[in-house]
């Protein structure tokens, strides 16, 4: 299984991040039909008594048509001190959604931070708009899905989480808006293995197209693989290029 998601990922490009990906932050809001993206590329060089660098991509093409979106996302993240990788991490998602409800995903990633090899996902659910305002839009969506992960530390595991998430969106003024998410996502074997995630991003419009993005995540799991915190979080700058 594990070679044959990683041969359909390379297929589409080449990618990638973290543990749980936000699909809600990517989605671009455009009332035009036809293709629409964000590309957001970043590097660090840093020496003082160690030297690092640090390598950051973020890609999201979409395609809309009157009754159906979809979504191909790419991320990857590099940092290396003195030559040791401190944080290697990649994610490729592919999604369709109707316009109406339903929607289908398959997402490959690796994480060694968090000690993952590699985790596949495939899984399919429903996605409802709870409100038509366009200075504030709120989301509910729950999905079933197959979950394949292989560890560093040579463990295997194959299940099916419940992945649920709320999510909203507001646009105080044209310049500025605040887009948010929370995933909680236990297993259905055994509720008391779940993932808690939540993403939460200030966009300030710069230009048309350019847009400062401050971003704070929070990411919870009660059953890490061992020698990984059950907690993690960060808080992120950077700027984010948008076409549509």
């Amino acid at each position: 299984m594990k070679n044959a998601l990683i041969g359909f990922i390379f297929l589409l490009s080449f990618s990638t991040h973290a543990q749980i990906l936000n699909i809600e932050s990517f989605r671009i809001k455009t009332d035009t039909i036809g293709w629409a993206g964000k590309i957001g590329l970043d590097f660090s060089l840093i020496k003082n008594t160690k030297s690092l660098t640090k390598i950051g991509n973020n890609t999201h093409i979409q395609y809309k048509t009157n009754k159906s979106l979809i979504l191909l996302l790419g991320q990857y993240q590099l940092m290396v001190s003195d030559g040791t990788d401190l944080i290697d991490k990649a994610v490729l998602h592919l999604r369709y959604t109707r316009v109406v409800v339903g929607e289908w995903f398959v997402q490959g990633q690796r994480n060694s931070i968090s000690k993952i090899d590699f985790r596949g996902l495939a899984g399919a659910g429903l996605r409802f708009k709870l409100s038509k305002k366009q200075q504030f839009k709120y989301y509910l969506g729950t999905t079933a899905m197959f979950e394949h992960e292989e560890t560093t530390m040579q463990t295997t595991q194959d299940l099916w989480r419940w992945s649920n998430y709320f999510s909203f969106s507001w646009y105080p003024a044209k310049t500025l808006s605040l887009v948010s998410t929370t995933y909680y996502q236990p297993a259905f074997s055994d509720f008391s293995d779940y993932r808690i995630f939540s993403q939460n991003s200030l966009y300030f419009l710069v230009s048309m197209h350019l847009s400062f993005k401050t971003g704070f995540n929070f990411n919870f799991d009660s059953t890490p693989v061992a020698g990984v915190p059950d907690t993690q979080y960060s808080l992120t700058s950077g700027l984010v290029y948008v076409f549509k």
